[in-house]
This record gives C-alpha cells, structure tokens and sequence, in this order.
C-alpha cells in the first residue's frame, strides 16, 4: 500500500494571522521586540525631520496631532466595544444612570465617551481653524500636513491590531474613558509649553515623542491589563 504525502495547502498571506502570530511569539517584557512601538518612533521621527527641514510653525504641527488625536479616540472607542472581560465600579453613573457590567452597559460607555471625546475634538477644531487663519497657514502645508497625518493613522491601525491580543485582563468600564485623555494631554502640553517658554522646535518635537512613547507603553503595558484572570 503506497502512502500519499501529505497535502500542503497554501493560505496565502495575512496581515492578521501574521500580526497575531507576532504579538503570540515576542518577549512580552522586552520593548525591544514590540513593533508598535517602532512604528510609533518612525511616524514621530519622520514628523519631527519634517518639522524641522520645513520650518514648521504651531499650527501645522498641532493640525497633524489633532488628527492623530481622532485616531487615538476611534481605535478606543472600538476597543471598548470589543471588550470581552469587564466589570463597572461601584457609583459609576452616566446621565444619572448606573453603568452595569452588562453589554447594555459597555455599549453605553462607549456612547458617551465617543459623544465626548468627540465634542472636545470638535471644539479643538473650530480653534484651530479661527488659528490657522491667524497664523498664516497656507495650502502649501497641507502637502506636509496631509501625509504626516496618514502615517500615524497606519501606526494606530497597525498598533490597535497588533495590541489587541494583549488585552487579557478585566478592563474597568469607568476608567477606559480615561485612557485617551491620559494619552493625548501630555503630548499637547509638551507642545503648548514648548512654544509657551520658547524651546527650540527640534527640542519640544523630541520631548513629545517622548511623551507619546512613554504613555503608548503605559496604555498597552499596564492599564489595558486590567484585572488579570485568575486561575
């Protein structure tokens, strides 16, 4: 009896089997292997380089971290939603209402932190239009300002998926909010500070890149392990 050899079957490629398998196979200690952290120092070099060869002023820059600020925002509101593991502290209300640890409750909490956040950004806009006309930015920059703003939306893209195996803890409803805002203020105050007490552009780009890393860490490395289950 003749034995047939096996049949190799060709998936093809994947970005998803290929990003799970990475994030499966790293040292979860080690910062060195974690990708989304180099995508993150790239999109913020290549931002930096430009900056500082173009001369940028203020509000070029803080256009290009105003984007990146809705990305931050949309990939949580999605990571809120799929939550699989949560649990709702005790007086945590939204509207009067009690957030329970229900599907109900986690839809909710990613309602009101979207209609949130999303305020906040709508008024950040309205400001920084009244400021661009001030500032004299010109069409010219957006050729700068436009592809800066698509390369941290790839990082954010690659970074949510490459992440989201991660997450393998209880997440806490009422502190997910918060995530973002803890991830966004310390870049804009490096940013308004810098101009503030005149820091050269060069310095204050690296202290927010600084920034950035250190709470991009924080957020993937320590409050997105929430709870961890017990065996």
């Amino acid at each position: 009896m003749l034995l047939k050899e096996p049949r190799i079957v060709n998936k093809g490629f994947s970005w998803k089997r290929w990003i799970n398998t990475t994030a499966a196979s790293v040292n979860e200690q080690s910062l060195f292997y974690d990708r989304s952290l180099w995508f993150l120092l790239l999109a913020n070099g290549i931002t930096t380089i430009l900056a500082v060869t173009q001369n940028w002023n203020l509000v070029a820059l803080l256009w290009v971290y105003w984007f990146q600020n809705l990305v931050i925002g949309f990939f949580h509101y999605r990571r809120i939603r799929g939550l699989k593991e949560f649990y709702s502290t005790k007086g945590f209300t939204i509207n009067r209402r009690p957030v329970e640890p229900t599907e109900e409750g986690k839809y909710r909490v990613a309602r009101f932190f979207l209609t949130h956040y999303g305020f906040a950004h709508f008024f950040y806009f309205i400001f920084l239009l009244l400021f661009s006309e001030a500032g004299g930015l010109s069409p010219v920059d957006l050729i700068y300002i436009i592809p800066t703003a698509l390369l941290f939306l790839g990082n954010h893209i690659y970074s949510y998926r490459y992440n989201k195996p991660r997450v393998i803890g209880k997440q806490n409803l009422s502190t997910m909010m918060t995530y973002p805002y803890a991830r966004v203020v310390p870049m804009h105050l490096t940013i308004i500070l810098g101009f503030a007490f005149g820091w050269g552009l060069l310095l204050f780009l690296l202290l927010k890149t600084l920034a950035d890393v250190i709470m991009h860490v924080v957020e993937h490395r320590v409050l997105l392990k929430g709870r961890v289950r017990k065996t």
